[in-house]
């Protein structure tokens, strides 16, 4: 299995890259916050797809109030209900821990 890199070792990479960027004759330019977005001083209206209508909200009060109530009064008979027991398999495992068989037991 493959070791992950870690932040340390993510940084000197990128770091390194940098200063290689850096020798080869690159150079870094300095631009202010939030000006790589923009295209002529505004923003690219192309880059916002996602944009719709405004949806109305359903109100939830009501709704909120019924599942509340639920919860602090449970239905006796859910409450009491006695879980009938069905027989089920049981896997048999060696000294090793592998499956021998299976068994139905009823508990």
């Amino acid at each position: 299995m493959k070791r992950r890199q870690s932040k340390a070792e993510i940084r000197a990479e990128l770091e390194k890259q940098v200063q290689s960027f850096i020798d080869k004759g690159g150079e870094i330019q300095q631009v202010e916050m939030g000006e790589s977005g923009l295209e002529d001083g505004k923003y690219d209206p192309r880059r916002f797809g996602f944009e719709s209508a405004v949806q109305s909200r359903t109100p939830l009060n009501g709704l909120l109030a019924t599942i509340d109530s639920r919860r602090k009064n449970p239905k006796p008979d859910v409450a009491l209900k006695k879980s009938r027991k069905q027989p089920r398999q049981k896997v048999i495992y060696d000294d090793f821990g592998e499956p021998l068989r299976k068994v139905w037991v009823d508990e």
